[in-house]
């Protein structure tokens, strides 16, 4: 889920050569909706980097908030081992 507007993420899509598919919430109600936008210390309003974990049955599992790139895709694998 990203803030840019579609056609920009399909820009970042096909230069990385990506296979998934990226949203667009340039008005950031899905952000609020998942607590993924608010206060950053530092930095003011706006898009906390989170990941929400959601099962087959659309039901929110696990969440992280504030999450860095670095390791944290391992994170997310190790969670669902």
């Amino acid at each position: 889920m990203s803030r840019d507007k579609p056609e920009e993420l399909r820009r970042f899509r096909e230069k990385y050569g990506l296979r998934f598919t990226f949203l667009s919430d340039p008005e950031h109600s899905t952000h609020q909706a998942y607590g993924a936008w608010g206060d950053r210390p530092g930095r003011g309003l706006g898009v906390i980097r989170s990941t929400v974990l959601i099962d087959a049955d659309g039901k929110v599992e696990r969440t992280w908030y504030g999450v860095k790139a670095d390791g944290h895709a391992d994170e997310v694998l190790a969670a669902l081992r």
